[in-house]
């Protein structure tokens, strides 16, 4: 493999992001989304994420083959130390160990901001996702049943969390504040 690159993704990437992203929304459960975001939808997704979270994608020969982000898991201030995550590779680079590599920067970076946890809801159907978080230490924490309804079926979901950093919240720089 050619060297791959993480870095931080800009909105020039937004629509090759979108490229990746969208057979995820219009073929599989593996989005809930039904459709595909509008390209000024997404834009705002992504300002509004990348003003608190880091955002990554993975680059190979100049091209971004793709991309994970951390976001707020839930509103209230006592949940600030929480980080919902979120991964998506073009399927033409599975197996690369693209998507390990981009968890492994982006764990990175919400620790430096003092996140403590981590959280991946995955689709109760797609195996390969619940895999790899599992292989990426990820703890299966609960099942909720018939959670999402898409493509006339009700799914499943897997709620997944990884602890990185112990102790009291007290002793980190809270991660609303950016330095």
């Amino acid at each position: 493999m050619s060297d791959l690159i993480i870095r931080h993704a800009g909105e020039s990437d937004i629509p090759r992001i979108l490229e990746i992203y969208a057979p995820y929304i219009q073929n599989t459960t593996y989005s809930f989304e039904y459709d595909v975001p509008t390209t000024e939808a997404f834009t705002e997704r992504f300002r509004r994420i990348t003003a608190f979270y880091p955002w990554l994608v993975a680059e190979l020969d100049g091209k971004v083959v793709g991309y994970a982000y951390g976001s707020r898991m839930f509103e209230r201030a006592a949940y600030s130390w929480d980080a919902d995550t979120s991964v998506y590779v073009d399927d033409r680079y599975h197996k690369m160990k693209i998507g390990t590599k981009l968890y492994n920067a982006l764990e990175k970076e919400l620790f430096k901001m003092g996140i403590c946890n981590l959280y991946a809801i995955v689709t109760g159907e797609n195996d390969r996702s619940r895999a790899f978080h599992e292989k990426c230490g990820y703890i299966q924490e609960a099942k909720l049943s018939h959670t999402g309804y898409k493509f006339g079926r009700w799914l499943d979901i897997y709620w997944y969390v990884k602890h990185i950093r112990e102790g009291e919240p007290g002793e980190m720089p809270h991660p609303a504040e950016k330095e």
